[in-house]
Parts: structure tokens; C-alpha cells; sequence
């Protein structure tokens, strides 16, 4: 993006436009720190190296993100909450560190809703399941015949608490006992999926689409609202359990206690970076829909994401661990 263009974008944000002059003095007059919770190449740190290049263009100082991969994104936030609450130190939280892990994680060494509050949401991406591409599993039903028929016969592979969670709540539905295979990162998972070592798994779309592209696996269902626009063909899960519908997503945070004038801004900035034209073509190139929520919007959305899983946790039988 032309930075001229991207700062007339920025001006003309009502919300911009509206915040007090002093706190834009103020803040920032040195380097922010965006700690991405997982790994370098993954989707986190894809949108958080997007938003750092066009916040360091708003904010005129420099953006810097900082990966802290591990433990299910609980390294991360750990890093976001012992950082002074000034607003340099912001975080790409995700659905995994921002609702699923306090349902999941006992003696959580953070709270996701008093430790910290949104800035803004950024996206949402329906997830996948998928099998090896030489599977005799051609349908969603092949799949979940073959676990009920045999359980826990069928490995299926996950690399976080969220997607755990999500086969879960498949398995109370269905029927379907799965034998759950946990990795580390996404990209073991897929290749040990693709080289059949596995039986299923589950991942974002867009992680998947490369190797279902090429042959080496196929996409059995996706787990949005709608059918996904890129697979027209492969059907929702809540086509056949209509109350099932799962969404990765993530928003940027700071710390509880950062000024609200300091939050309203960096929501200003951020909302108006992911409603432009570059912002809404990142969300496509990366499968994902734009989340346009500001911090009361985003925090109500928050607080029902983990309602609503935290019921799916209770029906599948999970208990933190």
C-alpha cells in the first residue's frame, strides 16, 4: 500500500478522527512490540508481520513482532502479561489462547478476560477435516462409519487444545470414537498425514489447500457456517449436525490496565488497516473473513466463544488437564 493512500484512509476513520489530540502526542514515541504466540509461518504470524507493516506506517514508529510459539500459546500471552501495560507490548491472541485454553488448562497462569482486553478482531477461518489423499474414506460419513464401527480404530491428528476440542464435539454427536494423535506444529501433522500415517486431521483450510491442490490429501468437510467458497463441493459438517459450526479466529490485545485513549486509537488504526483494500485482500489471500470488531464488540464475542465451548467441552465429557 502507498503510504500517503494508507494515511488518507487512516484520517478519514471516524473513529480516528475522533480521538483526543493529547493521546496521539503521547503515544507512541518509541517501538511497539507485537508478540505473535506461535510459530514463525504460521497463520498468526503471517497476519501479525501484515498488521506491524501498516501499524508502523499509522503509528510512525516501528512495529516489531516478536514470535513466542509454545504450550498452546500460553508462552505468549505469559510474555504480553508480564510486559509494563504502557501499550508497546501488544498480542495476536487466537481462539486457542483466548477461549479454549481456560476451559482446558488447569491452573491457567493467565486470566484471557481479566489479564487482558481486545484492541480489535482481526479474522476468522473456518477449519478442515481431511484424510490422505489414497484414503477408502471418500465422504465425511465413511469417516465417522469407520469410528463408530471400530472405535478408537481411526487415529486422528490435532495440534492444539481448539482443534482437540472440536473432534470432540464431533465424536458426542456422531457417535464417533476416534483415537486422538497430538502434534506440535500443523506442518508434522499434514505430513504425516499426507504420508498416511494418520488417518484423518483437522487444520484451517488454508493450511490444507496446498496438499488437497496437489492430490495429497482430500477434504472431507469444513466446519463453517457455509460451504467454504475455494471447495464449493465439500460440504459443512453442520449440513449434517446443524448446531456444529467452528471457527478459528483471532484479535489483537494488550493488557487490562493500558489506558483507554492508547486502546482506542490502536483500535482505530487496526480497524481501519483490516477495512481497506489491502486489509480485506490479506484476509482473502490467507482464507480468512474479516473479524470487524472494536474492543467492546470484540470482547462480546469473546465471552461467547467460550460459553458456547465451554458447553461443547461439558457435553464431550473434557475436564481440564
Amino acid at each position: 500500500m502507498d503510504k500517503r493512500h494508507f494515511l488518507r484512509l487512516l484520517a478519514a476513520t471516524p473513529v480516528a478522527a475522533a480521538l483526543p489530540t493529547s493521546a496521539q502526542q503521547r503515544y507512541p514515541d518509541h517501538a511497539v512490540r507485537l508478540i505473535a504466540p506461535f510459530a514463525a509461518g504460521s497463520t498468526s504470524d503471517t497476519s501479525a508481520r501484515f498488521i506491524a507493516q501498516y501499524m508502523a506506517v499509522a503509528l510512525k514508529q516501528s512495529v516489531v513482532v516478536d514470535n513466542q510459539p509454545g504450550a498452546d500459546g500460553r508462552i505468549g500471552m505469559m510474555a504480553a502479561r508480564n510486559a509494563a501495560p504502557d501499550g508497546y507490548t501488544l498480542v495476536l491472541g487466537s481462539w486457542t489462547n483466548l477461549a479454549v485454553n481456560p476451559i482446558l488448562i488447569k491452573a491457567l497462569p493467565y486470566d484471557p478476560l481479566k489479564d487482558f482486553k481486545p484492541v480489535a478482531g482481526i479474522g476468522r477461518s473456518m477449519l478442515g477435516i481431511a484424510v490422505p489423499g489414497n484414503s477408502p474414506r471418500k465422504t465425511l460419513a465413511d469417516l465417522l462409519d469407520a469410528a463408530r464401527s471400530r472405535p478408537r480404530a481411526v487415529n486422528f491428528g490435532n495440534f492444539g487444545t481448539g482443534y482437540r476440542l472440536a473432534a470432540e464435539w464431533l465424536s458426542s454427536l456422531s457417535g464417533a470414537q476416534f483415537t486422538h494423535v497430538p502434534y506440535k506444529t500443523t506442518s508434522q501433522m499434514n505430513t504425516d498425514l499426507a504420508g498416511s500415517q494418520i488417518d484423518a486431521g483437522m487444520d484451517g483450510v488454508t493450511s490444507l489447500t496446498p496438499l488437497v491442490k496437489s492430490g495429497q490429501l482430500r477434504l472431507l468437510a469444513v466446519t463453517g457456517e457455509q460451504r467454504h467458497p475455494e471447495f464449493p463441493e465439500v460440504p459443512t459438517i453442520k449440513e449434517t449436525y446443524p448446531e456444529f459450526s467452528v471457527y478459528g479466529w483471532s484479535a489483537l490485545m494488550v493488557r487490562a490496565e493500558v489506558p483507554d485513549e492508547i486502546t482506542a486509537r490502536l483500535a482505530a488504526t487496526v480497524q481501519a488497516i483490516m477495512a481497506s483494500p489491502e486489509g480485506k485482500a490479506f484476509a482473502q489471500r490467507v482464507g480468512s473473513e474479516l473479524l470487524l470488531r472494536g474492543t467492546s464488540e470484540m470482547r462480546k464475542y469473546q465471552v461467547e466463544q467460550i460459553e458456547t465451548l465451554r458447553r461443547v467441552a461439558e457435553a464431550a465429557g473434557m475436564k481440564p488437564e
